[in-house]
Protein backbone atom coordinates (compact mmCIF):
# COMPACT_ATOMS: atom_id res chain seq x y z
CA UNK A 1 0.00 0.00 0.00
CA UNK A 2 3.08 2.44 0.76
CA UNK A 3 3.48 5.12 -2.14
CA UNK A 4 6.21 6.31 -2.65
CA UNK A 5 5.83 7.79 -6.21
CA UNK A 6 4.34 11.22 -5.67
CA UNK A 7 5.19 14.34 -7.03
CA UNK A 8 3.89 17.52 -5.52
CA UNK A 9 3.94 21.70 -6.15
CA UNK A 10 3.06 24.42 -4.10
CA UNK A 11 2.47 27.69 -4.67
CA UNK A 12 2.38 30.88 -2.58
CA UNK A 13 -0.56 33.69 -3.31
CA UNK A 14 1.52 36.38 -4.83
CA UNK A 15 2.48 33.61 -7.59
CA UNK A 16 -0.53 32.98 -8.91
CA UNK A 17 -2.18 35.02 -11.33
CA UNK A 18 -5.67 34.93 -9.14
CA UNK A 19 -4.35 35.70 -5.70
CA UNK A 20 -5.05 31.68 -4.79
CA UNK A 21 -2.70 29.56 -2.71
CA UNK A 22 -2.28 25.83 -4.31
CA UNK A 23 -0.82 22.82 -2.90
CA UNK A 24 -1.17 19.70 -5.30
CA UNK A 25 -0.18 16.38 -5.35
CA UNK A 26 0.05 13.51 -7.47
CA UNK A 27 -0.42 10.19 -5.91
CA UNK A 28 1.32 7.62 -7.68
CA UNK A 29 1.46 4.02 -6.27
CA UNK A 30 3.46 0.54 -6.62
CA UNK A 31 1.16 -1.20 -9.52
CA UNK A 32 -1.37 0.52 -11.96
CA UNK A 33 -4.31 -0.40 -9.84
CA UNK A 34 -4.71 1.13 -6.38
CA UNK A 35 -8.63 2.24 -6.20
CA UNK A 36 -9.34 5.71 -4.93
CA UNK A 37 -12.60 7.65 -4.35
CA UNK A 38 -13.78 11.46 -3.02
CA UNK A 39 -14.95 11.71 -0.03
CA UNK A 40 -16.75 14.28 2.53
CA UNK A 41 -16.17 13.64 6.28
CA UNK A 42 -18.94 15.12 8.79
CA UNK A 43 -18.36 17.36 11.58
CA UNK A 44 -18.13 15.30 14.67
CA UNK A 45 -17.02 14.93 18.34
CA UNK A 46 -14.10 11.86 18.26
CA UNK A 47 -13.39 9.99 20.99
CA UNK A 48 -11.85 7.39 20.28
CA UNK A 49 -8.60 5.13 20.48
CA UNK A 50 -7.10 4.97 17.36
CA UNK A 51 -5.72 1.70 15.48
CA UNK A 52 -4.06 1.86 12.28
CA UNK A 53 -4.64 -1.04 10.07
CA UNK A 54 -1.22 -0.11 8.41
CA UNK A 55 1.30 -0.42 10.57
CA UNK A 56 -0.61 -0.66 14.31
CA UNK A 57 -0.03 3.35 15.11
CA UNK A 58 -2.22 3.73 18.00
CA UNK A 59 -3.33 6.84 20.10
CA UNK A 60 -6.55 8.15 21.55
CA UNK A 61 -7.92 10.43 19.68
CA UNK A 62 -10.26 13.06 21.18
CA UNK A 63 -11.87 16.42 20.24
CA UNK A 64 -14.45 17.93 18.45
CA UNK A 65 -13.20 17.42 14.39
CA UNK A 66 -14.59 20.08 11.29
CA UNK A 67 -15.88 18.57 8.29
CA UNK A 68 -13.39 17.81 5.64
CA UNK A 69 -12.68 16.52 1.94
CA UNK A 70 -10.82 13.43 1.46
CA UNK A 71 -9.43 11.09 -1.15
CA UNK A 72 -8.87 7.70 0.51
CA UNK A 73 -8.44 4.33 -0.75
CA UNK A 74 -11.74 2.16 -1.42
CA UNK A 75 -10.18 -1.20 0.40
CA UNK A 76 -9.21 0.34 3.99
CA UNK A 77 -8.36 -3.42 4.50
CA UNK A 78 -4.37 -2.25 5.04
CA UNK A 79 -5.62 1.62 6.72
CA UNK A 80 -7.16 4.48 5.52
CA UNK A 81 -4.91 6.81 3.40
CA UNK A 82 -7.02 9.83 3.22
CA UNK A 83 -3.65 11.72 1.23
CA UNK A 84 -5.22 15.35 0.63
CA UNK A 85 -8.28 17.78 1.51
CA UNK A 86 -9.50 20.41 2.67
CA UNK A 87 -11.64 21.58 5.95
CA UNK A 88 -14.44 23.78 6.18
CA UNK A 89 -12.39 26.12 7.58
CA UNK A 90 -10.51 26.47 4.33
CA UNK A 91 -7.48 24.83 5.43
CA UNK A 92 -5.42 22.58 2.83
CA UNK A 93 -3.27 19.21 3.50
CA UNK A 94 -1.79 16.93 1.28
CA UNK A 95 0.22 14.34 3.23
CA UNK A 96 2.20 12.76 1.76
CA UNK A 97 5.09 12.91 -0.27
CA UNK A 98 7.67 9.97 0.57
CA UNK A 99 11.42 10.94 0.99
CA UNK A 100 14.43 9.29 2.31
CA UNK A 101 16.94 9.92 5.95
CA UNK A 102 20.57 9.04 5.10
CA UNK A 103 21.75 6.15 6.98
CA UNK A 104 24.09 8.08 8.89
CA UNK A 105 21.33 10.20 10.99
CA UNK A 106 18.85 7.00 10.78
CA UNK A 107 21.83 5.26 13.33
CA UNK A 108 21.35 7.60 15.56
CA UNK A 109 17.48 8.02 15.33
CA UNK A 110 15.87 4.95 13.66
CA UNK A 111 12.48 4.87 12.55
CA UNK A 112 9.51 3.83 14.40
CA UNK A 113 7.76 0.92 13.03
CA UNK A 114 4.57 1.62 14.46
CA UNK A 115 4.71 5.51 14.49
CA UNK A 116 2.50 8.06 13.01
CA UNK A 117 3.13 7.28 8.97
CA UNK A 118 1.12 8.46 5.53
CA UNK A 119 -2.16 6.12 6.13
CA UNK A 120 -2.97 8.46 9.27
CA UNK A 121 -1.74 11.81 9.14
CA UNK A 122 -4.30 13.36 7.53
CA UNK A 123 -7.40 11.75 9.43
CA UNK A 124 -5.73 12.68 12.98
CA UNK A 125 -4.92 16.29 11.95
CA UNK A 126 -6.68 18.14 9.30
CA UNK A 127 -10.33 18.00 11.41
CA UNK A 128 -8.91 19.39 14.30
CA UNK A 129 -6.50 22.61 12.43
CA UNK A 130 -7.93 26.14 11.65
CA UNK A 131 -5.39 27.28 10.29
CA UNK A 132 -1.96 25.94 7.95
CA UNK A 133 0.20 26.67 10.92
CA UNK A 134 -1.81 24.74 13.05
CA UNK A 135 -1.65 21.87 10.93
CA UNK A 136 2.63 22.09 10.61
CA UNK A 137 2.58 23.02 14.76
CA UNK A 138 -0.01 19.55 15.07
CA UNK A 139 1.68 17.24 13.04
CA UNK A 140 4.74 18.07 14.44
CA UNK A 141 4.12 17.91 18.05
CA UNK A 142 2.58 14.02 17.45
CA UNK A 143 5.60 13.24 15.44
CA UNK A 144 7.57 14.19 17.89
CA UNK A 145 5.49 12.14 20.67
CA UNK A 146 4.83 9.06 18.72
CA UNK A 147 7.65 8.80 16.19
CA UNK A 148 6.69 7.98 12.71
CA UNK A 149 8.52 5.27 10.43
CA UNK A 150 8.87 6.86 7.17
CA UNK A 151 10.62 9.78 5.61
CA UNK A 152 7.84 12.55 4.51
CA UNK A 153 6.52 15.38 3.05
CA UNK A 154 3.42 17.29 4.02
CA UNK A 155 1.59 20.51 2.98
CA UNK A 156 -0.40 22.59 4.48
CA UNK A 157 -2.23 25.50 3.18
CA UNK A 158 -4.65 28.15 4.03
CA UNK A 159 -5.94 31.82 2.03
CA UNK A 160 -2.79 32.89 3.70
CA UNK A 161 0.33 30.89 3.69
CA UNK A 162 1.52 27.51 1.90
CA UNK A 163 3.49 25.36 4.21
CA UNK A 164 6.04 22.23 3.81
CA UNK A 165 6.88 20.16 6.45
CA UNK A 166 9.67 17.09 6.28
CA UNK A 167 10.15 14.50 8.55
CA UNK A 168 13.84 12.95 9.27
CA UNK A 169 14.40 9.97 11.00
CA UNK A 170 12.13 8.88 13.83
CA UNK A 171 11.61 12.12 15.41
CA UNK A 172 12.94 14.98 13.66
CA UNK A 173 11.11 17.49 11.22
CA UNK A 174 11.35 21.35 9.85
CA UNK A 175 8.88 23.32 8.28
CA UNK A 176 9.60 25.99 5.86
CA UNK A 177 6.58 28.90 4.71
CA UNK A 178 7.12 28.71 1.31
CA UNK A 179 7.39 32.74 0.29
CA UNK A 180 4.03 34.04 -1.10
CA UNK A 181 5.76 35.17 -4.56
CA UNK A 182 7.54 31.54 -5.02
CA UNK A 183 6.10 28.10 -6.00
CA UNK A 184 8.17 24.95 -4.86
CA UNK A 185 8.81 21.60 -6.78
CA UNK A 186 9.21 18.42 -4.93
CA UNK A 187 10.14 15.35 -5.76
CA UNK A 188 10.72 12.20 -3.73
CA UNK A 189 13.70 13.86 -2.05
CA UNK A 190 14.49 16.09 0.57
CA UNK A 191 13.89 20.08 -0.27
CA UNK A 192 13.78 22.15 2.26
CA UNK A 193 17.86 23.97 2.60
CA UNK A 194 18.83 26.50 4.52
CA UNK A 195 16.44 26.81 8.00
CA UNK A 196 16.77 30.24 10.07
CA UNK A 197 15.81 29.32 13.57
CA UNK A 198 15.43 32.77 14.73
CA UNK A 199 12.77 33.38 11.75
CA UNK A 200 9.58 31.73 13.95
CA UNK A 201 7.36 33.47 10.63
CA UNK A 202 8.52 31.16 8.23
CA UNK A 203 9.79 28.20 10.12
CA UNK A 204 9.15 25.58 12.72
CA UNK A 205 11.09 22.44 13.34
CA UNK A 206 11.50 19.62 16.18
CA UNK A 207 12.41 20.89 19.12
CA UNK A 208 15.47 19.01 19.72
CA UNK A 209 16.59 19.07 16.04
CA UNK A 210 19.64 21.21 16.47
CA UNK A 211 20.66 18.78 19.71
CA UNK A 212 20.31 16.22 18.02
CA UNK A 213 22.52 17.49 14.61
CA UNK A 214 25.17 18.95 17.19
CA UNK A 215 25.30 16.00 19.26
CA UNK A 216 26.02 13.32 16.50
CA UNK A 217 27.97 15.62 14.43
CA UNK A 218 25.88 15.15 11.95
CA UNK A 219 26.04 18.84 9.92
CA UNK A 220 28.97 19.17 7.27
CA UNK A 221 28.53 23.28 6.72
CA UNK A 222 31.85 24.68 6.49
CA UNK A 223 29.57 28.28 6.88
CA UNK A 224 28.23 27.10 10.46
CA UNK A 225 24.71 27.07 8.70
CA UNK A 226 21.84 24.53 8.82
CA UNK A 227 20.91 23.23 5.22
CA UNK A 228 18.36 20.35 6.04
CA UNK A 229 18.68 18.75 2.43
CA UNK A 230 22.09 18.53 3.17
CA UNK A 231 22.39 17.25 7.05
CA UNK A 232 19.36 14.20 5.95
CA UNK A 233 19.24 13.82 2.31
CA UNK A 234 19.84 10.91 0.48
CA UNK A 235 21.60 12.79 -2.67
CA UNK A 236 22.34 9.34 -3.97
CA UNK A 237 22.70 8.59 -8.11
CA UNK A 238 18.98 7.31 -7.80
CA UNK A 239 17.78 10.69 -6.71
CA UNK A 240 19.60 11.97 -9.91
CA UNK A 241 17.52 9.74 -12.24
CA UNK A 242 14.49 8.82 -10.37
CA UNK A 243 14.03 12.58 -8.48
CA UNK A 244 15.59 15.68 -9.66
CA UNK A 245 14.83 15.43 -13.27
CA UNK A 246 10.98 16.00 -12.35
CA UNK A 247 12.17 19.45 -10.24
CA UNK A 248 14.44 20.13 -13.21
CA UNK A 249 11.30 19.93 -15.80
CA UNK A 250 9.13 21.73 -13.39
CA UNK A 251 11.28 25.28 -12.94
CA UNK A 252 11.90 24.98 -16.91
CA UNK A 253 8.38 25.40 -16.88
CA UNK A 254 8.40 27.82 -14.91
CA UNK A 255 11.64 29.98 -15.38
CA UNK A 256 12.29 28.80 -18.37
CA UNK A 257 15.22 31.60 -18.92
CA UNK A 258 17.60 29.30 -16.03
CA UNK A 259 19.49 26.34 -17.08
CA UNK A 260 20.16 23.57 -15.67
CA UNK A 261 20.90 20.05 -15.49
CA UNK A 262 18.09 17.50 -15.23
CA UNK A 263 20.44 15.83 -12.66
CA UNK A 264 21.61 18.24 -10.49
CA UNK A 265 21.02 18.14 -6.38
CA UNK A 266 21.57 21.06 -5.48
CA UNK A 267 18.47 23.83 -7.65
CA UNK A 268 16.32 25.75 -5.36
CA UNK A 269 13.56 25.25 -3.32
CA UNK A 270 11.44 27.75 -4.52
CA UNK A 271 12.10 30.09 -6.96
CA UNK A 272 9.85 32.90 -8.13
CA UNK A 273 8.11 32.44 -11.41
CA UNK A 274 8.89 34.75 -14.72
CA UNK A 275 5.41 34.40 -14.74
CA UNK A 276 1.97 34.13 -12.75
CA UNK A 277 0.80 30.59 -12.36
CA UNK A 278 -2.58 29.46 -13.00
CA UNK A 279 -4.50 26.03 -12.01
CA UNK A 280 -4.02 25.10 -15.81
CA UNK A 281 -0.32 25.44 -15.43
CA UNK A 282 -0.55 23.21 -12.15
CA UNK A 283 -2.01 20.76 -13.93
CA UNK A 284 0.41 21.26 -17.26
CA UNK A 285 3.40 20.08 -14.80
CA UNK A 286 1.30 17.06 -12.90
CA UNK A 287 0.42 15.46 -16.05
CA UNK A 288 3.47 16.19 -17.96
CA UNK A 289 6.18 13.59 -19.32
CA UNK A 290 9.14 15.91 -20.00
CA UNK A 291 6.93 16.88 -22.84
CA UNK A 292 9.11 18.99 -25.87
CA UNK A 293 12.81 17.47 -24.41
CA UNK A 294 15.13 14.47 -25.50
CA UNK A 295 13.50 12.79 -22.34
CA UNK A 296 9.87 12.32 -23.10
CA UNK A 297 9.21 8.12 -22.96
CA UNK A 298 6.09 8.94 -25.22
CA UNK A 299 8.34 10.65 -27.75
CA UNK A 300 5.56 13.29 -28.79
CA UNK A 301 7.82 15.73 -30.52
CA UNK A 302 10.71 14.37 -29.07
CA UNK A 303 13.97 14.62 -30.40
CA UNK A 304 15.51 12.16 -27.71
CA UNK A 305 16.80 8.33 -28.54
CA UNK A 306 15.22 5.38 -27.04
CA UNK A 307 17.69 5.82 -24.39
CA UNK A 308 17.23 9.24 -23.83
CA UNK A 309 13.58 8.58 -23.22
CA UNK A 310 13.61 5.78 -20.56
CA UNK A 311 16.25 8.17 -18.43
CA UNK A 312 14.18 9.53 -15.98
CA UNK A 313 11.39 8.79 -13.88
CA UNK A 314 8.47 10.33 -15.85
CA UNK A 315 5.15 12.09 -13.64
CA UNK A 316 2.75 11.06 -15.85
CA UNK A 317 2.73 6.86 -15.52
CA UNK A 318 1.38 4.04 -15.06
CA UNK A 319 1.04 3.77 -11.58
CA UNK A 320 -1.17 6.85 -11.63
CA UNK A 321 -3.71 6.84 -9.09
CA UNK A 322 -5.76 10.22 -7.77
CA UNK A 323 -4.03 13.87 -8.70
CA UNK A 324 -5.49 16.87 -6.56
CA UNK A 325 -5.04 20.91 -6.65
CA UNK A 326 -6.20 22.09 -3.72
CA UNK A 327 -7.09 25.78 -4.04
CA UNK A 328 -7.85 28.55 -1.67
CA UNK A 329 -9.00 31.82 -3.43
CA UNK A 330 -8.62 35.10 -2.17
CA UNK A 331 -10.91 36.81 -5.15
CA UNK A 332 -14.34 35.19 -3.39
CA UNK A 333 -16.01 34.82 -0.09
CA UNK A 334 -14.14 32.61 2.14
CA UNK A 335 -17.45 30.01 2.16
CA UNK A 336 -16.58 29.68 -1.04
CA UNK A 337 -13.24 30.18 -1.78
CA UNK A 338 -11.78 25.94 -1.64
CA UNK A 339 -11.87 24.36 -4.29
CA UNK A 340 -10.47 20.49 -4.80
CA UNK A 341 -9.05 19.57 -8.69
CA UNK A 342 -9.69 16.01 -9.05
CA UNK A 343 -8.44 13.72 -11.48
CA UNK A 344 -8.29 9.80 -11.62
CA UNK A 345 -6.73 7.29 -13.91
CA UNK A 346 -3.72 8.38 -16.15
CA UNK A 347 -3.02 11.68 -15.34
CA UNK A 348 -2.26 13.47 -18.85
CA UNK A 349 -5.12 11.56 -20.19
CA UNK A 350 -7.75 12.47 -17.97
CA UNK A 351 -9.06 16.08 -17.05
CA UNK A 352 -9.18 17.79 -13.58
CA UNK A 353 -12.50 18.02 -12.49
CA UNK A 354 -13.25 21.42 -9.88
CA UNK A 355 -15.09 20.40 -6.58
CA UNK A 356 -16.17 22.88 -4.22
CA UNK A 357 -15.34 22.19 -0.61
CA UNK A 358 -18.12 23.31 1.37
CA UNK A 359 -20.16 19.96 0.52
CA UNK A 360 -22.05 17.32 2.74
CA UNK A 361 -21.39 15.01 -0.07
CA UNK A 362 -19.70 14.24 -3.27
CA UNK A 363 -21.34 12.45 -6.14
CA UNK A 364 -22.51 8.84 -6.30
CA UNK A 365 -19.55 7.49 -8.92
CA UNK A 366 -16.96 9.30 -6.98
CA UNK A 367 -17.21 7.18 -3.68
CA UNK A 368 -17.08 4.30 -5.44
CA UNK A 369 -14.31 1.91 -6.47
CA UNK A 370 -14.93 -1.91 -6.47
CA UNK A 371 -12.23 -4.78 -7.26
CA UNK A 372 -15.11 -5.19 -10.15
CA UNK A 373 -14.13 -3.07 -13.04
CA UNK A 374 -17.10 -0.84 -13.80
CA UNK A 375 -16.77 2.26 -15.52
CA UNK A 376 -20.64 3.46 -15.37
CA UNK A 377 -20.60 2.69 -11.37
CA UNK A 378 -17.03 4.40 -10.50
CA UNK A 379 -14.91 7.36 -11.50
CA UNK A 380 -11.89 5.76 -11.06
CA UNK A 381 -12.58 3.08 -13.07
CA UNK A 382 -14.01 4.88 -16.24
CA UNK A 383 -10.86 6.95 -15.86
CA UNK A 384 -8.81 3.60 -15.85
CA UNK A 385 -10.34 2.34 -18.63
CA UNK A 386 -9.79 5.40 -20.20
CA UNK A 387 -6.03 4.90 -20.36
CA UNK A 388 -6.41 1.07 -21.17
CA UNK A 389 -8.05 2.38 -24.56
CA UNK A 390 -5.51 5.13 -25.29
CA UNK A 391 -2.03 3.52 -24.11
CA UNK A 392 -2.10 0.87 -27.17
CA UNK A 393 -2.73 3.83 -29.78
CA UNK A 394 -1.75 6.91 -28.18
CA UNK A 395 0.17 8.80 -31.15
CA UNK A 396 -3.17 7.95 -32.95
CA UNK A 397 -5.26 9.08 -30.32
CA UNK A 398 -3.48 12.24 -28.31
CA UNK A 399 -4.94 14.90 -30.53
CA UNK A 400 -8.65 14.12 -29.35
CA UNK A 401 -7.67 13.49 -26.01
CA UNK A 402 -5.58 16.59 -25.40
CA UNK A 403 -8.70 18.20 -27.66
CA UNK A 404 -11.25 16.48 -24.94
CA UNK A 405 -8.97 17.30 -21.72
CA UNK A 406 -9.04 21.32 -23.18
CA UNK A 407 -13.05 20.97 -23.60
CA UNK A 408 -13.41 19.19 -19.87
CA UNK A 409 -11.36 22.74 -18.09
CA UNK A 410 -13.25 25.10 -20.18
CA UNK A 411 -16.33 23.35 -18.85
CA UNK A 412 -15.24 23.30 -15.47
CA UNK A 413 -14.14 26.84 -15.64
CA UNK A 414 -17.85 27.93 -17.05
CA UNK A 415 -19.33 26.10 -14.48
CA UNK A 416 -17.54 27.93 -11.63
CA UNK A 417 -18.08 31.20 -13.10
CA UNK A 418 -22.05 30.27 -13.42
CA UNK A 419 -22.07 28.87 -9.61
CA UNK A 420 -19.97 31.96 -7.78
CA UNK A 421 -22.49 35.08 -8.58
CA UNK A 422 -25.16 32.55 -7.10
CA UNK A 423 -23.43 31.44 -4.26
CA UNK A 424 -22.39 34.77 -2.97
CA UNK A 425 -26.33 35.38 -2.27
CA UNK A 426 -26.94 32.42 -0.02
CA UNK A 427 -25.38 31.31 3.01
CA UNK A 428 -25.06 28.93 5.74
CA UNK A 429 -26.80 25.29 4.69
CA UNK A 430 -28.47 27.09 2.04
CA UNK A 431 -25.10 27.38 0.51
CA UNK A 432 -23.72 24.19 0.91
CA UNK A 433 -26.70 22.47 -0.52
CA UNK A 434 -26.35 24.57 -3.63
CA UNK A 435 -22.45 24.10 -3.75
CA UNK A 436 -22.93 20.06 -3.23
CA UNK A 437 -25.48 20.11 -6.13
CA UNK A 438 -23.17 22.47 -8.62
CA UNK A 439 -20.73 19.86 -8.02
CA UNK A 440 -22.64 17.18 -8.73
CA UNK A 441 -23.98 19.14 -12.05
CA UNK A 442 -20.27 19.78 -12.86
CA UNK A 443 -19.22 15.87 -12.38
CA UNK A 444 -21.77 14.62 -14.84
CA UNK A 445 -21.28 16.97 -17.80
CA UNK A 446 -17.71 15.94 -17.50
CA UNK A 447 -18.52 12.54 -16.83
CA UNK A 448 -21.02 12.65 -20.08
CA UNK A 449 -17.75 14.01 -22.08
CA UNK A 450 -15.30 11.30 -20.94
CA UNK A 451 -17.96 8.53 -21.92
CA UNK A 452 -18.53 10.08 -25.41
CA UNK A 453 -14.15 10.20 -25.85
CA UNK A 454 -14.25 6.52 -24.71
CA UNK A 455 -16.72 5.49 -27.12
CA UNK A 456 -15.38 7.68 -29.85
CA UNK A 457 -12.25 5.68 -29.28
CA UNK A 458 -13.26 2.03 -29.16
CA UNK A 459 -14.89 2.76 -32.18
CA UNK A 460 -12.09 3.74 -34.33
CA UNK A 461 -10.39 0.72 -33.02
CA UNK A 462 -12.37 -1.29 -34.26
CA UNK A 463 -12.72 0.23 -37.93
CA UNK A 464 -8.62 0.57 -37.98
CA UNK A 465 -7.95 -3.09 -36.73
CA UNK A 466 -5.41 -4.80 -38.55
CA UNK A 467 -7.03 -7.84 -37.82
CA UNK A 468 -9.54 -7.63 -40.87
CA UNK A 469 -9.69 -10.00 -44.07
CA UNK A 470 -11.35 -9.14 -47.54
CA UNK A 471 -12.40 -11.48 -50.59
CA UNK A 472 -9.42 -10.88 -52.71
CA UNK A 473 -6.89 -10.14 -49.93
CA UNK A 474 -5.11 -13.40 -50.79
CA UNK A 475 -4.96 -12.67 -54.19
Amino acid sequence: MKKDNCTAMLVGKDASIDGSTMIARDEDGYGGINEKLFVVNKARHYDEDYVSKYNGFKMHLIGDGCRYTAAPTADDSEGRWDEQGINEYNVAMSSTETEATNARCLGHDPLVENGIDEDSMLYLVLPFVKTAREGVKRLGQLIEKYGTGETNGIAFSDHDEVWYLETAAGHQWVAARVPDDSYAICPNIMVIQNVDFDDPDNFMYASTIRDFVEKHHLNPAQDGGFNFRDIFGTKDEADAFYNTPRTWYGQKLFNPSIEQDPTSQEMPFTRVPEKKIGVEDVQKFLTSHYNGTPYDPMDTFSSGDEKQQKMFRSIALDRNQESSILQIRNDVPKEMAAIQWVNMGFYCYSPYVPFYANINDTPANYKVADHMVDPDKSAYWMYKTLQVLVEPRYHQYIYQVNAYRDDCQACALAHIDETDPKAKELKGEELTKFLTAANEKTAAEITEKTKKLMSALVRQALNSSKYQFERGDNL
